[in-house]
């Protein structure tokens, strides 16, 4: 499956397709059962060619679990996410348990499966339905999609930067949206942790595979034939 907005903005890496399935891909590489990882390690692979699955079993790092849709948060969590316990140093990315827990609470849950994958779009058969897709993106390719997340909509909020892990912002956050219908497509990776796994230049933009199907459309008809748009297409 070849992608419109991603020849629109110059992406030289692979937008990535968020699939549930039953089985993992014969191709798939996995992360090792019992050994922390970080999903976005991988969905950095999966934008390079590789096809990448999750079970329950492999989202090891407990909010990564919450980010694939595999689970809650765990109690307990809310104290490493703000002030840190008696036995282990907290991430201080709230400023107290409470208000870790009342994000957590926020949180939306997905639909359970046995597996997540991430295909890139290249090798996703049009046969084949996404949950979201995931493009990896710099500042002026974020502002190429940003703007047209919003070109045919007369509302202007049609692109959300949520507070959350880089999983929960990059993956469970589109994933909900395909669930529950809408449109709103969301930037992420900004959550220092997730960005240790990541080149610097790079943020997530992700939509739900139905606004990307609608988006891809649109696109030729946009801002992206103008001359502005060719002077940033030009530097990318």
């Amino acid at each position: 499956m070849e992608s419109t907005l991603a020849s629109a903005v110059k992406l030289t890496s692979q937008p990535v397709a968020v699939l549930r399935g039953t089985t993992a891909p014969a191709d798939a590489i996995q992360p090792r059962e019992g050994v922390w990882s970080c999903a976005i390690s991988f969905l950095n692979a999966a934008s390079k060619g590789k096809t990448v699955a999750f079970c329950e079993k492999t989202a090891t790092c407990p909010g990564g679990k919450v980010g694939l849709g595999f689970g809650r948060f765990k109690p307990g969590l809310e104290n490493f996410l703000s002030v840190g316990s008696a036995a282990k140093a907290g991430e201080h990315y709230k400023m107290t348990p409470e208000l870790a827990q009342a994000y957590m609470n926020t949180v939306p849950a997905a639909a359970a499966s046995e597996w997540i994958i991430f295909k890139p779009l290249q090798l996703t058969a049009e046969t084949e339905a996404p949950e979201a897709i995931v493009f990896l993106v710099t500042p002026d390719q974020l502002s190429g999609l940003a703007t047209i997340a919003n070109y045919d909509k007369p509302t202007q909020d049609n692109v959300k930067l949520l507070f959350g892990s880089g999983c929960v912002q990059s993956i469970l956050y589109a994933m909900h949206e395909q669930e529950a219908g809408g449109d709103a497509c969301y930037i992420g990776l900004t959550d220092p942790s997730a960005r240790k796994s990541l080149p610097k230049e790079l943020l997530s933009f992700s939509m739900p595979y139905n606004r990307f199907r609608t988006l891809e459309d649109r696109a030729s008809g946009s801002f992206f034939k103008t001359d502005t748009w060719e002077k940033i297409y030009g530097r990318i």
